[in-house]
C-alpha cells in the first residue's frame, strides 16, 4: 500500500479527515521530531502527518529539526513526501490564496543543521541538486489540483529565508531580482535533506500574503490568517485527488 507524507506547515497543524489509527513516537540520531509521527487513512490511502512547527504550532522556523523530521519520514518507509507551507507571493500572480507547486529554490537560511554527510563519512558525500523536487510527485500533484479544479502556478522558485521576522521590501527587491517568485521560511534544509535520504518530495506553496512591499500597507496576521483558510480549503480538494492518485 501506498504511503504519502504529509509535512505540515502553517494552517496546516492537523488534517481534520484524516482518520487516525496510531501515533508514533521516533527517536532519532539528530534527537526527536517536531512531534510524534500521526498514522490514519485519507480517501483510501495511508497518510504519515507531521506538523512541521509543532502539535500547537510553537516550534518557530529556525528552531525546526529539519533532519529529525525527515530521518524519522524515511525511518517509516513513506513512499511519497508533501511539504505544505503558507508563503509569500512576490511574482504577480502569486496572490494570497493561490496554490503554487514550486520547482526550484534559493536559500537564503543559515545556522541551521542542513545535511546528514558531516561526521563519520567513509568520503566525502554530494547529491546532485539541479532539480531540487520530486518531478513524479510534482506532475501528480498539478494533476490532482487539476481534477479537483483548482486553478494552480505550476512552477516558480522558492525562496527561503531565516525567519522568524518577516522580510522587508528591499529584501524581497534582491529576491525578486535573485528570481524568486515566492518566499518562505521552512522550505530548505527540509528539500535537501530529503533528497540526501533518496524520498521522492516535492512542496506545495499556499500563498497567503503579498510579500513586503507587494501589497498595500504593511502585513497583518489577521489578512494572513483569512487567506491561510481560503487556500487550505483547495489543499484538502487536492489531497483528497491525490489519494486516488497515488492509490
Amino acid at each position: 500500500m501506498t504511503k504519502l507524507a504529509i509535512i505540515g506547515g502553517s494552517g496546516l497543524t492537523r488534517m481534520e479527515s484524516l482518520e487516525i489509527t496510531r501515533r508514533e513516537v521516533v527517536s532519532t540520531p539528530y534527537g526527536e521530531p517536531s512531534s510524534p509521527l500521526i498514522h490514519g487513512m485519507f480517501n483510501g490511502i495511508e497518510i504519515i502527518f507531521l506538523p512541521r512547527h509543532g502539535a500547537g504550532h510553537t516550534i518557530p522556523p529556525h528552531k525546526i529539526n529539519y533532519r529529525a523530521n525527515i530521518w524519522a519520514i524515511k525511518h517509516i518507509e513513506a513512499d511519497y513526501v508533501v511539504g505544505m507551507a503558507t508563503v509569500g507571493g512576490i511574482r504577480d500572480d502569486m496572490t494570497p490564496g493561490s496554490i503554487a507547486i514550486p520547482d526550484q529554490i534559493i536559500d537564503y537560511t543559515w545556522g541551521r543543521g542542513h545535511t546528514f554527510f558531516e561526521n563519520d563519512l567513509a568520503q566525502v558525500t554530494h547529491i546532485d541538486f539541479t532539480e531540487p523536487y520530486c518531478n513524479k510527485l510534482r506532475k501528480n500533484l498539478i494533476t490532482a489540483a487539476e481534477a479537483a479544479g483548482l486553478i494552480i502556478i505550476k512552477n516558480g522558485t522558492y525562496g527561503a529565508t531565516q525567519g522568524p521576522r518577516l522580510e522587508t521590501a528591499m529584501e524581497i527587491n534582491r529576491m525578486q531580482n535573485d528570481g524568486c517568485d515566492v518566499v518562505g521560511m521552512t522550505g530548505m534544509p527540509e528539500a535537501t535533506l530529503a533528497r540526501e535520504l533518496g524520498l521522492c518530495y516535492a512542496h506545495c506553496s499556499v500563498v497567503a500574503n503579498r510579500a513586503a512591499g507587494r501589497g498595500e500597507g504593511p502585513i497583518t496576521m489577521d489578512d494572513i490568517k483569512s487567506n491561510m483558510q481560503n487556500g487550505m480549503s483547495k489543499i484538502y480538494a487536492l489531497l483528497i485527488e491525490l489519494g486516488g492518485i497515488l492509490g
